[in-house]
């Protein structure tokens, strides 16, 4: 295993990981490169798609604008991707963070993503299962977001649909549709 190839990514405070794939990277890898902005390259150590699709949502504003920089990211992928002959270009789940909110996307060209699960309000949790010591253990703010639901207690785990994005953050969680969008198409090739 070649650590440089490891998630999560990490640029200043912002951290990324995807579980899933480019389909036909080899095809589009060289196109997608060419669209990060120059200065944040160098910072690319490892040879996956992951890390690309993290320094593309970084020169699509990330820090700035989460949804818009990822549906940005997306969208591109896409577009090179059919230009290049592949039919589903993206597949997966993204979950990228500041250190303060959390947001989880859920989405596949196909229409068939991964599965993508997210806690319950531990303060709701603790009153469906009272005795649970490892509630007790976590704070009200708590939440996990997982691939796959970790155990089959009743009322945990909250699928996000197909499609979606979610935030996790102090205070109401969000859960929104997401769409990728191809504004950043021209701006990437003519960057």
């Amino acid at each position: 295993m070649q650590q440089t190839n490891c998630h999560p990514f990490r640029h200043g405070r912002w951290l990324w990981m995807h579980n899933g794939f480019l389909d036909g990277f080899d095809k589009v890898k060289r196109d997608l490169t060419i669209a990060v902005d120059p200065e944040l390259y160098p910072e690319i150590e490892g040879t996956t798609d992951t890390e690309l699709m993290f320094h593309l949502a970084l020169t699509f504003g990330l820090e700035d604008d989460p949804p818009s920089a990822v549906a940005r990211m997306i969208g591109l992928v896409e577009t090179i991707g059919r230009e290049h002959g592949v039919e589903f270009p993206f597949q997966g789940t993204i979950a990228t963070t500041d250190g303060e909110r959390l947001w989880a996307f859920r989405y596949s060209s196909e229409g068939k993503s991964r599965s993508l699960f997210f806690s319950t309000d531990v303060r709701a949790l603790r009153e469906l299962y009272p005795d649970n010591e490892e509630l007790r253990n976590f704070g009200d703010e708590s939440r996990l977001v997982v691939s796959e639901p970790l155990g089959d207690l009743p009322g945990v785990w909250n699928e996000v649909p197909e499609s979606s994005y979610g935030v996790i953050q102090p205070g109401q969680d969000e859960l929104h549709p997401f769409t990728p969008t191809t504004d950043a198409v021209g701006a990437a090739r003519a960057g």
